[in-house]
C-alpha cells in the first residue's frame, strides 16, 4: 500500500494564504494529496477577496473556516508549509519546513481583487511545484 503525502499550509490568521494553498493543493492534487491549513493567531473568517480570486479559477474553500495550529497535526504530517514571514511555529516532528515568502502586491500599490489574483497565481505556481516534487519516488 503507497503512503498518501500530506501538507499543512499555516499562516497567521488562517483566513487568507495557508486557505488559498491549501484550496489550490485540492484542486490540483485531488484525493492524492492530504490537505490540512492552520494559523498561529486564527481570525474569524475566510478573507472574502481570497474566496473570490479562487473561486475564478474553479477551487473552492467551501466549509472552510480559520483553524488553530494543533500540534498533533503538526507532527503528523509530512510537510509543512508557512506562508509569509509573520506566522512562526516551534519546532516540529519530522516534517520538514518551508517558509513561502509569497508575493506582496500591496508593497507596489496594488490592492484589491487584482492584488489577491497576483498572491492566488504566486501561491499556484508554489503549490504545483510542490506536488511535482510530491509525486516524486521517494
Amino acid at each position: 500500500m503507497s503512503h498518501t503525502p500530506s501538507v499543512l499550509y499555516v499562516c497567521v490568521k488562517n483566513g487568507g494564504k495557508s486557505q488559498m494553498a491549501a484550496a489550490l493543493m485540492r484542486q490540483l492534487a485531488g484525493d492524492t494529496v492530504t490537505v490540512h491549513s492552520a494559523g498561529t493567531r486564527p481570525g474569524g473568517a475566510i478573507n472574502e477577496e481570497s474566496r473570490a480570486a479562487l473561486e475564478e479559477i474553479g477551487a473552492s474553500v467551501e466549509g472552510e473556516y480559520p483553524k488553530p495550529l494543533d500540534r498533533a497535526l503538526l507532527d503528523s504530517v509530512d510537510r509543512v508549509v508557512v506562508l509569509g514571514t509573520e506566522a512562526v511555529i516551534e519546532e516540529t516532528g519530522s516534517a520538514p519546513v518551508e517558509v513561502w515568502e509569497t508575493d506582496e502586491p500591496s508593497l507596489r500599490g496594488i490592492e484589491g481583487a487584482e492584488r489577491m489574483r497576483l498572491i492566488r497565481d504566486d501561491i499556484r505556481r508554489r503549490v504545483t511545484s510542490q506536488l511535482e516534487d510530491l509525486r516524486r519516488p521517494q
